[in-house]
């Protein structure tokens, strides 16, 4: 996203809608409507219109959500905040959303969930060797498939979220990012003997570096046999279409997480014309942009994929089933 907004503050706003809807539970539609009825929040806007909040916004927001649990009103509290504010700058740092617990008593200590928040808490807790034991039980117990949308995937995300609240460190989050990237690379290899057709290609387009994602699906669409190859982070779109002449794929898939990275998956048409014109080899996309801001899967030619990972593997595994009488 560009950092260049129409509006000044005194304090950097960085977080973009979806973000606030993440670190505070507060859904975006209850966001849009508080700004639209009472003008709170007001937060900065990119040269695109997207809203961008600070850090004091999202204290704000969290200072309103306290007052609404104990039972205000929301114009009440947001004309609480405000006399408040007039009278000190500041309110109390109020924590982000905490960590699941380790274990929920009311579940069995072998279910998904269970597993999940153990392995995260081995992971945040730089225990390697427990979450190694705690990965091998898992694929005892329970489908690659599972393990993979219901232990890996939560737990990559609840150590973005705890790195972007603060609850854990950089390091932290790049040793369980890592171990969990390293599991799933090994899967991707590893999968079943694949259909002896040309393969799957997933990418990330130009500036984009979020490829776990792409890495997770790679995983998927290997247990139902389809050959894929992951190029992986920031790949020049002229180098990927020297490599889609030369090894006729079925599909390529993109995923963008970010605005920057979606107008440069934009242009994937000038060095692919032939799949725009014949749909061969079929291009698909996905991401957290096109979920945070709907407006711009309009703007990038090929098939969207869906909001979820899940609906992303059963379209493209159906397209190609009906592309090779699978």
């Amino acid at each position: 996203m560009s950092a260049e907004v129409e509006n000044s503050q005194a304090e950097t706003a960085i977080y973009n809608i979806g973000a606030v809807t993440r670190m505070t539970d507060i859904p975006v539609a209850t966001l849009r409507a508080w700004e639209r009825r009472y003008d709170f929040p007001v937060p900065a806007r990119t040269s695109g219109k997207h809203r961008l909040y600070s850090e004091s916004e999202v204290q704000q927001l969290l200072w309103i959500k306290a007052r609404l649990a104990e039972g205000m009103q929301i114009r009440h509290a947001i004309e609480a905040l405000r006399r408040h504010e007039a009278l000190s700058p500041t309110i109390e740092h109020i924590p982000l959303l905490a960590p699941p617990p380790v274990v929920a008593s009311d579940i069995p200590s072998t279910s998904l969930q269970a597993l999940a928040e153990r392995l995260q808490l081995a992971l945040f807790h730089h225990r390697i060797d427990e979450a190694d034991s705690i990965v091998n039980a898992a694929l005892a117990l329970h489908p690659l498939e599972d393990l993979t949308l219901h232990v890996v995937t939560p737990v990559l995300f609840a150590a973005g979220e705890a790195w972007a609240s603060g609850r854990i460190t950089v390091a932290t989050e790049h040793l369980a990012t890592e171990y969990l990237r390293h599991r799933l690379a090994m899967w991707l290899e590893a999968g079943p003997p694949p259909y002896a057709t040309p393969p799957i290609v997933l990418a990330c387009p130009p500036e984009e570096w979020h490829d776990t994602s792409l890495l997770i699906l790679g995983v998927l669409l290997r247990r139902r046999r389809w050959p894929v190859i992951h190029l992986g982070q920031s790949l020049p779109l002229a180098d990927l279409a020297s490599f889609v002449q030369k090894t006729a794929p079925l599909a390529v898939i993109f995923v963008a997480m970010r605005e920057e990275s979606a107008v440069n998956l934009a242009g994937w048409t000038q060095w692919l014309p032939e799949a725009l014109r014949t749909g061969r080899p079929l291009v698909a996309f996905g991401g957290n942009i096109f979920v945070e801001q709907p407006e711009w899967r309009a703007r990038v030619p090929g098939l969207y994929l869906g909001d979820s990972l899940q609906a992303g593997l059963e379209a493209v595994d159906r397209l190609l089933r009906e592309r090779t009488g699978r």
